[in-house]
């Protein structure tokens, strides 16, 4: 496969699966938190899916569109291992939901932000929250659950905290 035809179905993948956990996020309250702005696609998306929700973007470069940067309050600069751990006060508490998109694509990297960001992620997730992420998390206290028909297996990761 091309690596334009992977770029394609690697999008059309995230796009299924952020309105798939829009339409679950019914009942559960708080912000949705992004982790890496990037260009802001995937940002500018999920404010458009989900428009009343605060959503709070974590990322250590601006890099993006100028339509798609979070005003000030919403935009928290820094590297993420740090700004997310303490984060709390500002984002009101734990997420509805949380974006992650932060593989690298060098596996040994990739396993060691998987390290970091898990217990951050446990952490900041509310009760019944949403976990969507391009990297597998060890998450104990959320159930993986199955992805919509067409994804393939191990492109994203979808989680739901119990409780």
């Amino acid at each position: 496969m091309s690596r334009l035809d992977s770029f394609i179905r690697r999008l059309t993948a995230q796009k299924i699966l952020l309105e798939d956990v829009t339409a679950r996020l019914a009942g559960v309250e708080g912000p949705v938190l992004e982790l890496g702005l990037g260009n802001g696609r995937t940002y500018d998306h999920i404010r458009e899916i989900l428009p009343d929700r605060d959503i709070y973007v974590f990322d250590r470069d601006l890099a993006c569109h100028p339509s798609c940067i979070p005003d000030a309050e919403h935009m928290i600069f820094g590297e993420i291992r740090d700004t997310l751990a303490y984060c709390g006060p500002r984002i009101k508490g734990p997420a509805a939901f949380i974006h992650c998109d932060l593989g690298s694509g060098d596996p040994t990297m990739d396993l060691a932000t998987s390290s970091w960001l898990s217990p951050l992620i446990d952490l900041h997730t509310a009760p019944g929250g949403y976990v969507l992420s391009g990297l597998p998390l060890d998450l104990p206290n959320f159930e993986t659950l199955p992805k919509p028909e067409g994804i393939r297996p191990g492109r994203y990761h979808l989680y739901r905290k119990q409780g």
